[in-house]
């Protein structure tokens, strides 16, 4: 914690009331107003932002304690203001009054107090708390680069070539695979300054066909579980990475493929690629990325991907948005190494915090929704359609559900 902070600091934030935020009376749309929990976290942001200049690089302010008394409404559209002020010190815990407004109309007031945290000691107690979600560790790691049974990687000039190798399975993501990946995102976590650039491809004619379908029959249903949360938890870390990560898509990105390729930076895909959620079609929804994917497309073009589940062409996944480039594959690391150049030239601390601020900026909750996508897998995963799906797809045939 920074020096400085005393009693009298002021914090102030503003929203527009917006659908989100409201609840509806006695069912009459007449009736609809700015609720109560988003006017204590209106206050309780606002009581955030005046400790936000006092917080070193690894720190955060939790609330620990609200007291607030709601005193009026107001709707849709009003530009709410929420206010706090210092009243108290103590050693790591700050007190404050809080109070939110509308225009000249007070909606609410009373008192919050906020303790300042290390974020990693956060992580840790949930990491301690949850054992049974089987996350691996994501955190940054200082040693060596191991070496890695499933992918290339390959560092010049502080740029990080990695490759998805196992061409002979269109590069599916199998259990290894999976492992692997964690420790490289571990690994460039800690080496911020020897890579600042990851460009990301396949080998051979795919860049990644998704999850390894095949080894899903000889898994648990709770080790599925539990690797489908690890991917997912994966996939997002992208987003944390210090470094800029450039998907090169040299081929087909399906399923889990088309998430790894949609979770980096930017997205530059060969004449050749084609992009698809398929997992419809072996009879289970995707297992995680689906906040991401809509965050990207849309919610339109988010439904024809995942209901219908067929591959779209590199053009349209540029006009939907999916991608930044589509060029011919013969100049696809080419391309690469130029955006890489271009983002080395750009100053290192800055790159990182850009980053950050716009991933940190697509919502105030946390990316959580994957959650519930592994359940929905899980739980469709038991079903005889998925089963039917499995035996189609080991038969190279066209799998018959049963329509119910």
């Amino acid at each position: 914690m920074k020096t400085g902070l005393q009693p009298g600091q002021t914090g102030e934030l503003n929203w527009v009331v917006d659908a989100n935020m409201v609840i509806t009376l006695g069912g009459d749309s007449r009736a609809t107003v700015f609720s109560t929990p988003n006017m204590i976290l209106l206050m309780e942001r606002a009581a955030k932002e005046a400790l936000r200049p006092f917080l070193d690089a690894a720190e955060e302010s939790v609330g620990i304690d609200v007291n607030i008394r709601h005193l009026a409404g107001t709707g849709i559209g009003s530009t709410v203001t929420g206010r706090a002020r210092v009243t108290a010190i103590d050693g790591r815990r700050v007190q404050f009054d809080v109070e939110a407004w509308a225009g000249n109309r007070l909606l609410g007031q009373g008192t919050h107090t906020r303790a300042i945290v290390a974020v990693q000691k956060i992580i840790d107690n949930l990491a301690a708390l949850s054992p049974e979600e089987g996350l691996r560790n994501l955190n940054a790691q200082k040693q060596a680069l191991p070496t890695f049974p499933t992918l290339l990687v390959n560092i010049r000039n502080r740029v990080a070539t990695v490759t998805l190798n196992r061409p002979q399975t269109l590069n599916a993501v199998d259990v290894q695979m999976t492992e692997d990946l964690e420790k490289l995102v571990a690994w460039l976590a800690g080496h911020e300054q020897q890579v600042r650039v990851v460009l990301l491809t396949g080998a051979g004619k795919a860049f990644c066909a998704g999850d390894d379908v095949r080894e899903l029959p000889s898994l648990s249903t709770e080790t599925a579980r539990q690797l489908s949360l690890r991917q997912a938890a994966l996939y997002l870390a992208f987003e944390r990475l210090p470094q800029p990560i450039i998907a090169l898509v040299n081929g087909d990105a399906f399923g889990a493929g088309c998430v790894a390729a949609y979770s980096a930076d930017l997205r530059i895909a060969s004449h050749a690629a084609r992009f698809a959620m398929p997992e419809i079609r072996l009879g289970w929804p995707p297992g995680y990325g689906l906040a991401q994917l809509t965050e990207l497309v849309g919610k339109a073009r988010a439904l024809e991907l995942c209901l219908m589940g067929k591959p779209i062409t590199a053009r349209q996944a540029l006009d939907w948005g999916l991608v930044n480039e589509a060029i011919p594959g013969t100049r696809l690391m080419q391309r690469g190494r130029e955006l890489a150049e271009s983002l080395l030239e750009m100053p290192a601390e800055a790159l990182r915090a850009t980053k950050r601020l716009i991933h940190l900026d697509e919502g105030s909750q946390p990316k959580v929704a994957h959650r519930a996508d592994t359940e929905s897998y899980i739980r469709c995963l038991q079903l005889p359609d998925a089963q039917e799906g499995l035996a189609a797809f080991a038969a190279k045939r066209t799998p018959k559900f049963n329509g119910q």
